[in-house]
């Protein structure tokens, strides 16, 4: 049987509106605590009026920008439209949090993140570009690839793990690839998250004193912060080489790292042709009752001890 609420009507109604705006609030705290987890918040000026203003500023504008997101999102999915968002730079520079943001509230089935580990035995053997096929957006898909094919064109070329025939090679077929992918209706947009020697070096050092971050550091990270100038050279053959039409790159000032964020959000906006898409009106169902349905209580062994 239904068990009726004895309360008011009035009393009931702004219950549920009381426990709407509190899980509102809870999502937007997912977004908070991503931000207090850059630790005190800005570092030692981070309560000053002034920053306390760009938080809210930020934090306004990066909650409009997902929302627009999710416009992208539903658009995406009428139109059958395949995008590919490639997120390159120097480790540290940023690509993750940036990513983290443009996902959060998206629907992972639609939106998925690429992130490929260093190639197999097997796959060092395949055609440069194979392994990466496989994770190309579907009709109704976008694919973030954070680090990509691009990995050639970088660290294997700093840290000596191709040759110069195959570096060559690269260059001689990514272009191609490209105009390949495009032709069949896969928009691509390229992304380098650029920072500045110092800033890459503070980070460096935030993430060897925080116990949290340490994971992030691997022996690859610190020999690159070694070869600078390398990857600096790297970077720029790059850019220079690999800028067509049909998928040119666009650099994004990575120093402020909110200022990056929304900033890519609101160009990677600006670079699809989306409109907001009609949706019919939801309706809940109501809830069927069963006078024989009795709930059975869960075993005390089974339930998690609630230390909170």
């Amino acid at each position: 049987m239904k068990e009726l609420d004895p309360r008011p009507e009035a009393e009931v109604m702004a219950e549920r509106q009381r426990r709407f705006e509190e899980d509102l609030i809870d999502a937007y705290d997912e977004e908070l605590e991503m931000e207090v987890d850059d630790r005190i918040i800005d570092g030692a000026q981070g309560f000053t009026p002034e920053h306390r203003e760009a938080r809210k500023v930020y934090f306004r504008e990066l909650f409009r920008l997902q929302g627009e997101l999710v416009k992208l999102q539903d658009w995406i999915v009428q139109t059958g439209h395949r995008l590919v968002v490639i997120f390159e730079g120097r480790d540290a520079a940023g690509k993750g949090g940036a990513i983290k943001r443009i996902t959060q509230r998206l629907n992972p089935r639609v939106c998925r993140v690429a992130a490929l580990p260093a190639p197999n035995n097997r796959e060092r053997t395949q055609w440069y570009f194979q392994r990466y096929v496989s994770h190309l957006p579907a009709g109704g898909e976008m694919v973030l690839f954070d680090r990509s094919w691009y990995n050639r064109a970088g660290v294997e070329r700093v840290m000596n793990f191709c040759s110069d025939d195959e570096y060559e090679e690269f260059f001689r077929s990514v272009p191609e690839f490209e105009k390949m992918l495009a032709r069949s209706g896969v928009q691509i947009l390229k992304y380098w998250f650029s920072i500045t020697d110092e800033e890459q070096e503070i980070r460096f050092q935030n993430r060897i004193h925080d116990p949290l971050k340490q994971w992030k550091l691997s022996p690859m990270d610190l020999e690159s912060r070694r070869r600078w100038e390398a990857y600096t050279q790297a970077k720029e053959v790059m850019l220079q080489r690999s800028h067509i039409p049909e998928a040119p790159w666009w650099v994004v000032q990575a120093v402020d790292k909110k200022r990056a964020r929304l900033n890519c959000i609101h160009h990677l906006l600006s670079q699809v042709p989306y409109h907001e898409i009609e949706h019919p009106l939801i309706e809940l169902p109501a809830r069927v009752y069963h006078d024989e349905y009795s709930r059975q209580p869960v075993p005390e062994s089974m339930i998690v001890p609630e230390m909170y």
